[in-house]
């Protein structure tokens, strides 16, 4: 349990310094590679609090929780080039 603990640490960390590049960041596409870390971190964290009280129902969350976070990511990628490939 001592390795989900220090994972649930290092996961808040990643998601303290994303809160902060999302609020610093210089350029637009910089706030949207920090959210989509952000978004992601909090996957994680979901995964591991699962992981510690032993929830059956968290894969199921992380799931739909990834899938929501690839597709976002995808979308705001397309809107930030402005539809060009």
């Amino acid at each position: 349990m001592i390795g989900v603990t220090v994972g649930i640490v290092i996961l808040a960390v990643a998601c303290l310094a994303a809160a902060f590049r999302i609020l610093r960041g210089p350029t637009e596409a910089d706030r949207a590679v920090a959210g989509d870390l952000l978004l992601f971190g909090f996957v994680g964290l979901i995964a591991l609090f699962g992981v510690r009280v032993a929830n059956e129902y968290t894969f199921d969350i992380v799931l739909v929780a990834a899938l929501l976070g690839f597709l976002s990511a995808l979308s705001l990628a397309r809107a930030l080039t402005r539809g060009k490939r």
